[in-house]
């Protein structure tokens, strides 16, 4: 699978979990089930969606609080969709803790928003990532 397809995974899981309220003591029971469901074989393809999946859950605290510090006044967390949410999440633990090149993640993040979002969430995913990028002097 390629990276752009490991992160498709990554954020879909991401999302169904988090729909659904899986408690975090459960993710490994329902992970190894989702990524046999997408029929994801190689290890390395394995370790990346596992290492993103729980990454965003072990760091949604802080990767929370990146968000809520690019919103405007007229924007709380809670107004942005699950979808958006999971979007962001995969690209703010890459950015941060997995060390991707910032324009790969928010490449990817926007090109999720146009298959997954509505029309107006690329421009959305993208604003937020470049100030989570300028807020946190990455270069």
């Amino acid at each position: 699978m390629s990276m752009s397809d490991n992160r498709k995974v990554a954020f879909e899981i991401v999302y169904s979990l988090e729909s659904q309220n899986i408690k975090y003591e459960d993710y490994k029971e329902q992970v190894d089930m989702l990524l046999d469901v997408k029929e994801v074989k190689g290890k390395a393809s394995q370790k990346y969606i596992k290492d993103v999946v729980y990454g965003t859950k072990r760091h949604g605290k802080q990767i929370k609080k990146q968000i809520e510090n690019c919103l405007s006044e007229k924007w709380s967390y809670d107004r942005i969709s699950k979808i958006n949410i999971a979007i962001l999440e995969v690209a703010i633990f890459e950015i941060l803790f997995l060390k991707t090149p910032f324009k790969v993640a928010i490449n990817e993040a926007v090109e999720l928003a146009k298959m997954y979002s509505d029309t107006k969430a690329p421009s959305f995913i993208n604003g937020v990532l470049a100030s989570v990028v300028k807020n946190n002097n990455i270069v």
